[in-house]
């Protein structure tokens, strides 16, 4: 691709960390950097602009969600993602396939990537329960089902039935126009067996190729001055060509992280992405195994990892890009993160906290505001607190990754990686 490229701007003399810049349609991203989730087309609770002042150099919106609501064509009729949220810089979107995981084998659990810890529960949307008819698999309720050509779902919004395949995963993302896209995969729960593993594997990487063919065809025809592939009687008039990832999986297991990484490190990917689900101790390891089999002229993005020590550890092991609901999330139920650790604003000892969060901190949020202050903001539920306390964990994050990308160009990355608690 003419407008998309990866160089090494410095590496480490021994191990994987290294510096880079990634050139897309809408500007560089200057790696590594936190790739803050715009899930609807939005950074949740804050304007694009705010986003922008924290430092963030790239969004990545959902793909099932935004395919659900507004829907890809209304995204691809404004434009693009871009235009659509009012963010003139790099856009991603997923695939979906962390879709299937939550909505099939972690549905009505609380399991992440790294386990059963941290996902809501399901009572947080009780219209699900009430309203949605369910897909059977294996005697459990679920809202998707996989097969071998794709994944069959039902909406979390009003239970109606849609199907994902890896082309129509690459369609609706053509649709919605982000300058990186990934390929559809199967992510599994990290409690699955090796068996089951491997056939999520296999299936991810049959998909990949299909991927690829499919993404291929629509860069064909934008090339040849169509722009426009016609789906369902009605065509999508696409407006760029993006960057393609692939998807590594393999779960905790070594001999199929690796396998899968040599896999789809042989096909023709503008560059990957890690996904899948670890046990979070060993995440460093898997990335490791991973990324020492990858090609290092390309980039690499790891997929939902967005806790402090954890991007620390990923990029010490090679990882470029990162993105994460956590800090927006967390944001919105006053945890904040701080250089001691993670605290609960709500706690009553910041009620007459007349201090900043955190001094040294160049945020607005502490540059402008005390601790008791959010403190009230969430005891009186006011809007303003995920607001502010988002901003705060953003900038948090963002400031942190740019201080490894710095710490990597003046040698210094051991120690920064010390120095900020990444003891793993």
């Amino acid at each position: 691709m003419a407008d998309f490229s990866f160089d090494t701007d410095a590496a480490a003399r021994r191990g994987l960390y290294r510096a880079g810049t990634l050139v897309t349609p809408h500007g560089r991203i200057l790696t590594p950097a936190f790739v803050p989730v715009a899930t609807k087309a939005t950074v949740k609770s804050l304007a694009p602009e705010q986003a922008s002042a924290l430092g963030a150099q790239v969004v990545l919106g959902n793909t099932y969600h935004l395919y659900l609501q507004p829907g890809h064509r209304e995204v691809a009729t404004a434009g693009g993602l871009g235009k659509f949220m009012h963010w003139d810089k790099p856009t991603m979107t997923d695939s979906g396939g962390f879709q299937v995981f939550s909505l099939g084998a972690a549905f009505g659990k609380r399991t992440s990537k790294f386990g059963s810890n941290v996902v809501p529960p399901l009572k947080k949307h009780p219209n699900i329960l009430q309203n949605v008819g369910m897909l059977q698999e294996e005697g459990e309720a679920r809202l998707a089902k996989v097969d071998d050509e794709g994944v069959t779902f039902r909406s979390h919004i009003d239970g109606s039935e849609h199907r994902f395949t890896p082309e129509r995963s690459i369609e609706i993302q053509h649709a919605i126009g982000a300058d990186i896209i990934f390929a559809f995969d199967e992510c599994p729960s990290p409690e699955a067996s090796e068996e089951y593993q491997r056939e999520a594997m296999d299936r991810t990487h049959r998909w990949a190729k299909r991927c690829l063919v499919y993404h291929k065809g629509v860069g064909d025809r934008i090339q040849g001055g169509e722009g426009e592939i016609a789906s369902n009687l009605n065509p999508i008039r696409y407006t760029l060509q993006p960057a393609l990832f692939g998807i590594v999986q393999g779960g905790k297991f070594e001999n199929l992280r690796r396998e899968s990484a040599k896999i789809i490190a042989g096909m023709d990917f503008d560059g990957f992405g890690i996904g899948g689900t670890f046990l979070k101790e060993d995440m460093g390891n898997a990335v490791r195994w991973i990324n020492e089999i990858l090609p290092p002229e390309k980039p690499r993005h790891l997929l939902g990892i967005g806790e402090p020590t954890d991007m620390l550890i990923a990029i010490e092991n090679g990882c470029d890009t990162f993105d994460c609901v956590a800090p927006t999330r967390m944001g919105r139920t006053g945890t904040l993160y701080t250089k001691k650790g993670n605290i609960n604003i709500g706690n009553a000892r910041f009620a007459k906290d007349h201090t900043p969060l955190e001094k040294e901190c160049d945020c607005y949020t502490c540059q402008n505001f005390t601790s008791a202050y959010l403190h009230h903001l969430f005891d009186a539920k006011e809007m303003l607190a995920a607001t502010l306390a988002s901003i705060h964990n953003l900038r948090f994050l963002i400031r942190l990754v740019d201080g490894a990308r710095e710490a990597i160009l003046n040698e210094t990355f051991e120690e920064y990686k010390k120095k900020n608690g990444a003891k793993r």
